[in-house]
C-alpha cells in the first residue's frame, strides 16, 4: 500500500495550507471534504500531477462452498 500523507500549514493570519500526497484521482478530495468543511471555506485548489492518475480498483475475491 502506498504512502499516504497529509500535510498542513498554519499561516500566521490564520489560513490553512494543506496537501495530500499519495492518493490518485479525486481520492484525496473524498479524504479531506469533512476536514475542509470544519475549518471553513476553501479558497482555492490547486490539483497535484497526483490529481490527473487513475484511482486503483481494489479487487477482493470471496470463495465460499454450499454443502
Amino acid at each position: 500500500m502506498a504512502l499516504r500523507t497529509l500535510r498542513f500549514k498554519i499561516r500566521q493570519d490564520g489560513r490553512v495550507e494543506e496537501t495530500v500526497q499519495g492518493l490518485a484521482g479525486e481520492a484525496c478530495l473524498h479524504l479531506t471534504e469533512k476536514l475542509e468543511a470544519a475549518l471553513g471555506s476553501v479558497e482555492q485548489r490547486k490539483p497535484t500531477s497526483e490529481a490527473y492518475l487513475r484511482e486503483e480498483a481494489q479487487i477482493q475475491t470471496i470463495s465460499a462452498e454450499i454443502h
